[in-house]
């Protein structure tokens, strides 16, 4: 099709203004200027949701009171014959970069304990100066200086300084420690000035899912704060006789022990000092120690740099449901004594071996780590009321409490413990599952087989233990087993506790009357 000049010059005209009539039109409706300056977000879409509440306030208060613990020691000089390789690095491959990259960067393994990050150097050149061995946090609690850490980032330090949230870095002095509780004190001499520093909370008022701020300094790189919820309450991870661990999932990583967990108030509901991790970094599970554990452990610490703790001195085990029905309790609470040890408090009083501890002054016991950490707050000396359940009833026992010795003490059985190759004829006691003979010194029989597809089996009953008694009477022949359990039967009981003697310890273990 053939078009003229001037009629395809004005139809090119009406077309491109047609073009620029759009474009204007497009461009003001999507909000955008023409001189392609931001758009107009007056349609834009706005959700009136509550807000997530911010922490600012919160760590804008606390944190010039948490600081960088690091600790030093004096490492054993290693060999120097002047050479390169006597860094560590002589397997390296013969590499300038690569020598000089370990080189600059040696000393930041991971080797701590729990998370305390360790810095081992590998060379000491003989000028006897502490090394730099581990770092992690701490937090002041009083304006003169006192701060708290754990007991694992500083137990093999000779040197401790701390860095505070502003950079200086100040000399402390270690005051005590409590390895029971992983609790540590130091001392910062400020020179006349107050250090800005936090209390512990009450952290019977902790509920699971409140918000909680943690500050300290992972890995290393100095101040740093995470956020999360309280995740659970009372854990026992086997770290010790007072387990009684804050969970929460504020990322916690190496580095972060010692430091504090905040709630919204500025206070310290928890001590990070553990940390669950398959990889070695924050899966989101960590282990706080409670404030009011932190609290007496630090005054005591204050005042005498050590913990003096009451000590009862019997050794306990948990009261199942078999062992409940046995002893005719109404529940499976308490501490069943498995040994009262010799010269021990409990023994003095009277306390001995199938006595369950129900009570201590009137306040009761739901399991053996409670009495622990009821027995262990007291003071050494202080006379408490032990109720205990002892043939079918309660009785009251007084108690003067010794101090808990620096290790534990096992208790001894003496002789009977230490049963040789029985030479008697064996009997079979055939409901139990068990063959048994008497010992050697009469005092109890031997266990010599045990049927595997029995109710003892399945108890960990082995070869070799001794039973010395049922329901607390003691039992020497086959004849005293079977008037023990003829006995539990017609008082209607469904289950016998049988005390076993193992490698100079006692244990019960609950048997059904009547079955193999």
């Amino acid at each position: 099709m053939n078009i003229a000049p001037n009629s395809y010059s004005r139809t090119r005209k009406r077309l491109m203004a047609a073009v620029a009539s759009l474009a204007v039109v497009g461009t003001v409706g999507a909000g955008m200027l023409a001189t392609g300056t931001a758009p107009v977000l007056a349609d834009a879409v706005r959700v009136e949701a509550p807000q997530m509440p911010s922490f600012a306030d919160v760590v804008e208060h606390v944190s010039p009171a948490v600081v960088s613990v690091k600790v030093k020691a004096k490492i054993q000089p290693t060999a120097d014959d002047g050479s390169d390789d006597q860094d560590g690095f002589d397997n390296l491959p013969d590499n300038p970069q690569l020598r000089r990259f370990f080189k600059e960067f040696r000393g930041f393994g991971d080797q701590g304990g729990q998370f305390g990050m360790r810095r081992f150097n590998h060379r000491d050149h003989g000028n006897g100066q502490p090394r730099p061995i581990a770092q992690g946090s701490g937090f002041f609690i009083s304006e003169d200086g006192y701060l708290v850490t754990n007991n694992h980032v500083v137990s093999e330090g000779s040197d401790f300084s701390v860095v505070t949230n502003d950079g200086k870095e100040l000399d402390a002095k270690l005051i005590g420690t409590d390895p029971r509780t992983d609790l540590a004190v130091l001392k910062v001499d400020g020179g006349g000035n107050k250090f800005t520093y936090v209390d512990f909370a009450d952290d019977s008022k902790v509920r699971i899912g409140d918000w909680v701020v943690a500050v300290g300094n992972p890995f290393g790189l100095g101040g740093t704060v995470t956020a999360g919820i309280v995740s659970a309450r009372g854990r026992d991870i086997g770290a010790g006789p007072y387990d009684d661990f804050i969970q929460i999932d504020a990322s916690v990583n190496r580095g972060n022990s010692g430091g504090p967990t905040f709630n919204l108030n500025g206070q310290v509901i928890g001590i990070n000092t553990a940390i669950f991790s398959p990889s070695g970094g924050s899966v989101g599970i960590a282990f706080d120690i409670p404030a009011s554990t932190a609290k007496q452990v630090v005054q005591d610490l204050m005042k005498s740099g050590s913990v003096q703790r009451g000590w009862l001195g019997v050794e306990i085990q948990p009261v199942t449901s078999d062992i409940a029905e046995s002893l005719g309790l109404k529940s499976d609470k308490g501490a069943l004594v498995s040994s009262a040890q010799d010269g021990g408090p409990g023994k003095k009083a009277g306390i001995v071996a199938g006595d369950v501890i129900t009570q201590v002054d009137g306040k009761d016991v739901a399991s053996p780590k409670e009495l622990a950490r009821m027995i262990g707050a007291l003071a050494p000396g202080k006379s408490v009321d032990v109720t205990v359940w002892r043939g079918g009833k309660d009785e009251t026992v007084k108690v003067d409490l010794g101090t808990l010795p620096a290790s534990d003490k096992q208790a001894s059985n003496g002789d009977n413990n230490k049963q040789s190759a029985p030479a008697a004829k064996p009997d079979t006691l055939a409901d139990l599952g068990l063959t048994v003979t008497k010992a050697e010194n009469g005092k109890g029989l031997v266990v010599t087989d045990v049927d595997p597809d029995s109710d003892a089996a399945d108890r960990g009953i082995q070869p070799g233990d001794v039973i010395t008694s049922i329901n607390s009477n003691e039992v020497n022949t086959t004849d005293d087993v079977s008037k023990a359990m003829t006995d539990a039967a017609k008082a209607g009981r469904k289950a016998v506790l049988m005390q076993i003697t193992r490698d100079d310890s006692n244990r019960f273990v609950a048997l059904p009357v009547g079955k193999g």
